[in-house]
């Protein structure tokens, strides 16, 4: 007899497939993550990881739009979704319904697309082609204060590229790091070996 693996799978580890339910997981990560969102980053964070499948999260924010539970705003410019007073009242009172794994999941999934964006304001990269490679510049900032100057020599664009992902991954780590070894990094004194001490 065969058997259907999707019977083999938990209910909390598919992705959502009711409009409603998402709609409940949308206000819910929109009221713990308490900051507005643009449409580009609301639909990154739910259906990146797959949470949620794209049509149907295009379907529950018409309807969240609809209802009043959600609105377009502009803040510096950008268009930006948030969450009503409405919104937030459903958040709090039918969170349940939706399992607490899809419920982590894409809280998760908004903090680290925020941390990266937060990272990458915190970092200019550079790549300039020099003689047989590419010199890689990185300035680590802090707000509008320079904290390091760097420029390394790679021989292709994809170490390049490879060099910049990683810093970008955690800047502040990889300039602590830099310090660290700095403040550790002592004068070389060679071992003196007397068995290879040669008599003249």
């Amino acid at each position: 007899m065969l058997v259907n693996p999707e019977n083999r799978i938990s209910e909390n580890m598919k992705s959502i497939s009711d409009v409603y339910e998402v709609e409940v997981l949308l206000a819910y990560f929109l009221d713990q993550i308490d900051r507005p969102c643009t449409p580009a980053q609301l639909t990154e964070i739910a259906t990146g990881e797959g949470v949620v499948n794209y049509f149907i999260y295009t379907e529950a924010i018409e309807r969240m739009l609809d209802n009043g539970t959600l609105e377009v705003a502009e803040e510096d410019s950008v268009e930006v979704y948030r969450l009503t007073e409405k919104g937030r009242e459903g958040a709090v009172e039918f969170k349940k319904l939706v399992p607490k794994s899809f419920r982590d999941k894409i809280y998760a999934a908004g903090l680290k697309l925020f941390a990266k964006l937060r990272n990458e304001k915190s970092v200019d990269f550079e790549t300039v082609p020099c003689d047989k490679g590419f010199q890689v510049r990185c300035v680590c900032k802090d707000g509008n204060t320079e904290l390091m100057q760097l420029s390394l020599y790679v021989s292709d664009m994809d170490q390049a590229n490879y060099i910049r992902s990683k810093i970008i991954l955690n800047p502040s780590e990889f300039y602590s790091r830099i310090i660290d070894y700095l403040v550790e990094n002592e004068e070389f004194i060679p071992e003196i070996n007397d068995d290879n001490n040669v008599d003249i």
